[in-house]
């Protein structure tokens, strides 16, 4: 009976090591108030059942594939300390994984969370589940990417038409005016690669007419995928002289095929964010100039506007979070570096 007892104890202690080791997956972080790291989004919580009454506000990115959404997380977890609330944040491994995205929103709105701040992959594809917050009085805040629908209460998001077309200017000042140029976006379904694409090309054609757009392709801000692309349109094109990739992973797929291809003093690169790659990439002239936005501040000001929503507090329908350009000439700036991540 006693090797009975200890071989059941043992079976129970086994059994329970296994639940245990069952955790999130990288792609989730949870903090503030003393949260721990690394626990599954909203796991066992709901948000009337916060520790110590602190407020649960959910964050989905776009993904984790590039450095600016863990400077966004970086900003999200800064205001979190600061007021208090607890977070999570997580997205999909990849920005081309819409569906992964979805079924994330729907966990979160299962979690039921005080407020949620979403940054859409695709501007459409949410909708139904943000109907679901709406009706359940879950106040939704946008961040980086907008949806195409009046739910969120406000959006905090760099201006991408504004900032894009003041890198079309740029491209036509460094080319002298005229000559063939292309583009690398990320997508052509979130608000950002739709606002960046169309702020960058109807300032061509409204400014630069001697400037002719030959091709405009996706790369899912996927380096080598834009690699790719990139190259091909070189081949295609050989009187090309710029290059503006809308995104860190479309512009260091540029850049990858301007080097691949020995052209690094022919074809003008001007991209968007920032990231090692980049940066060195700009110090060395490789890379004309990039347009920065401020990730850390956007992710500061998702969360600093669910609070104010769950206070019931009035928002504008849009925060502009700012963007510079920047080039070898000023990316070591007081302005500029502390906008700039690695």
């Amino acid at each position: 009976m006693k090797l009975k007892r200890l071989f059941a104890m043992l079976s129970g202690l086994l059994v329970a090591m296994l639940l245990a080791s069952c955790g999130a997956t990288s792609a989730t972080s949870d903090s503030g108030g003393g949260a721990s790291q690394g626990s599954a989004a909203g796991a066992g919580t709901t948000g009337s059942q916060q520790a110590g009454g602190q407020p649960y506000v959910a964050i989905i990115s776009k993904g984790f594939q590039h450095q600016f959404w863990q400077a966004v997380r970086q900003g999200a977890e800064k205001a979190a300390q600061e007021m208090n609330v607890r977070i999570t944040y997580e997205g999909p491994e990849s920005e081309a994984q819409v569906d992964k995205q979805i079924e994330m929103l729907q966990t979160a709105l299962g979690n039921k969370p005080n407020a949620i701040c979403f940054a859409a992959l695709d501007s459409q594809a949410a909708t139904p589940l943000l109907e679901q917050a709406k009706a359940a009085n879950i106040p939704v805040i946008g961040f980086d990417s907008g949806v195409e629908s009046d739910i969120p209460v406000t959006t905090a998001a760099t201006d991408n038409i504004a900032a894009a077309g003041a890198a079309a200017d740029k491209m036509a000042e460094l080319i002298g005016g005229s000559g063939e140029i292309a583009l690398v976006v990320h997508d052509q379904t979130s608000r950002t690669g739709i606002d960046r694409r169309d702020g960058f090309v109807n300032r061509i054609k409204e400014k630069h007419p001697n400037i002719q757009i030959v091709d405009i392709q996706y790369g899912g801000g996927d380096q080598l995928k834009s690699t790719d692309l990139a190259k091909a349109i070189m081949q295609s094109r050989p009187n090309l002289k710029g290059f503006f990739g809308a995104n860190e992973g479309s512009a260091i797929g540029v850049l990858n095929a301007v080097k691949e291809m020995g052209k690094e003093n022919q074809i003008t690169v001007i991209g968007y964010d920032s990231g090692k790659q980049q940066i060195d990439a700009v110090k060395s002239g490789v890379e004309a100039g990039a347009i920065t936005q401020d990730p850390i501040g956007i992710g500061y000001k998702c969360v600093e506007s669910a609070v104010k929503a769950i206070k019931g507090e009035q928002l504008p329908k849009t925060i502009d979070t700012g963007y510079h350009y920047y080039d070898k000439t000023n990316i070591d700036s007081a302005d500029i570096k502390p906008l700039l991540y690695e």
